[in-house]
């Protein structure tokens, strides 16, 4: 927003660490999802420039970030229309009527419609009026479900997620929808009650598994069964599983090669190869180096992902491609090259690698980074742990140490002191995101 002589200039504001990145079109989502991207970054262009020429600016740059994303622009004008025809805009904008049509973008939606619709798709496993049951069953279980105040009875944990599951709302091309089936995509209810769920209905399948001397993982609804069966039995077995429950279908993908989360694996003449495996969606996005984040999590990046290729690639080969794939990556995201070569050497130092890796002694060190020792995650004592968040920014690098000087000096002696404080950041909110909430 700017003051240019007494007249209101705004336009939209991107920060220096913007990246021209949304949801790529070849993705695995619905459309309908792909589709509402380009209609609400235009709508918000149109609200945001008061004038015509950054209004043509803003939406030529929208246009080639889409394009970037692979998104037909076919598509992109069509929603770019679709933006006017629901504005009640009946013809092309121009230097002369845009201060006029752009009023009535504002009032788009006092005008939306409300219903309630019913969609089956597979994010969906289940109905909703079924989650206070598998939450009662979680907690007869004995099982962690989610931390809530300890004078709460069980019945009103139960209300408290009924009242989540049953009030999920929400906006797509200018109307508002109720969500009657399934739970919101992202919500951490929603994924805690698809674990729960999960648990209680593959016990019958992973005690069969196990007492036919296979293996069975599953990370939420991920299965990975290995298991020295016929292709026929196993298809037979699947479609018994698939009669357990109706709201629940398995598909299955076997054979001498398959991929589990992000990991690829094939049976190579009785030798097991192994290496990362990157979906056809997948795109060299990581957090952008020059964004406003702590140091440490910027740094963290390199060093997790070269640890994963070491422990998935099993040979050297593949290793060096994925190093050099993820170097590539992060030089994108404008990561030094110097921080970049220092996280990499980090990694080998801390599992005691102390000579290059090569063809010759990889298979013996990659050995001794996959039998390095689990670290178990420390369980937190909250009533001798106090949290606190800030926003980070770029003056406030110096702050958790400050923070922690002044608290030993006037606390160092305190009875105060058996708490122990932990600061963590969060981001800054910016107008977009607080527009967004308030509409």
């Amino acid at each position: 927003m700017e003051n240019r002589d007494s007249i209101l200039f705004t336009t939209v504001y991107q920060k220096p660490s913007y990246e021209p990145y949304y949801l790529p079109f070849n993705s695995i989502h619905p459309l309908h999802m792909k589709k509402n991207i380009p209609f609400t970054m235009l709508l918000r262009v149109i609200r945001y420039c008061s004038t015509f020429q950054t209004y043509l600016d803003e939406r030529e740059k929208l246009r080639m970030a889409l394009l970037l994303n692979k998104y037909p622009n076919k598509l992109i004008e069509e929603q770019f229309n679709n933006v006017l025809l629901k504005c009640n805009i009946d013809q092309p904008l121009t230097n002369f009527n845009y201060d006029k049509y752009r009023q009535k973008s504002g009032r788009l939606t006092a005008t939306a419609g409300h219903c309630t619709t019913q969609r089956t798709t597979h994010y969906e496993i289940f109905d909703v009026g079924i989650y206070p049951l598998i939450k009662r069953r979680v907690i007869h279980a004995n099982i962690q479900f989610v931390k809530l105040n300890t004078t709460s009875s069980v019945a009103e944990k139960q209300e408290l997620s009924r009242f989540v599951m049953q009030n999920n709302y929400f906006a797509y091309d200018g109307e508002f929808y109720h969500q009657i089936r399934g739970g919101a995509m992202g919500s951490q209810l929603t994924l805690t009650m698809a674990n729960c769920y999960m648990f209680f209905f593959e016990r019958r399948i992973a005690k069969q598994i196990k007492n036919s001397g296979g293996l069975y993982f599953r990370y939420i609804d991920d299965l990975f069964i290995v298991i020295n069966w016929s292709v026929r039995h196993l298809m037979k077995q699947i479609e018994l599983w698939n009669q357990f429950d109706e709201n629940i279908k398995l598909n299955a993908n076997f054979g001498s090669f398959t991929t589990f989360l992000d990991l690829y694996m094939e049976n190579r003449d009785g030798i097991l190869f192994t290496t990362v495996y990157q979906k056809p969606s997948y795109e060299p996005y990581y957090l952008p180096f020059n964004s406003i984040h702590p140091l440490h999590m910027k740094k963290n990046i390199p060093f997790t992902m070269l640890f994963r290729a070491i422990k998935y690639c099993s040979t050297f080969q593949t290793y060096l491609d994925e190093r050099e794939k993820l170097r590539m990556a992060l030089l994108l995201n404008r990561y030094p090259n110097k921080i970049i070569e220092q996280q990499f050497n980090i990694v080998l130092l801390r599992f005691n690698i102390d000579q290059p890796l090569t063809a010759i002694n990889y298979d013996k060190y990659r050995q001794n980074v996959l039998d390095s020792p689990y670290t178990e995650p420390i369980e937190i004592d909250y009533d001798k742990v106090m949290f606190i968040h800030f926003t980070y920014c770029s003056s406030m690098k110096g702050f958790p140490l400050k923070f922690h000087t002044i608290w030993n000096k006037y606390f160092g002696e305190s009875p105060i002191n058996e708490i122990r404080p932990i600061l963590g950041t969060r981001n800054v909110k910016n107008l977009q995101r607080r527009l967004t909430n308030i509409i």
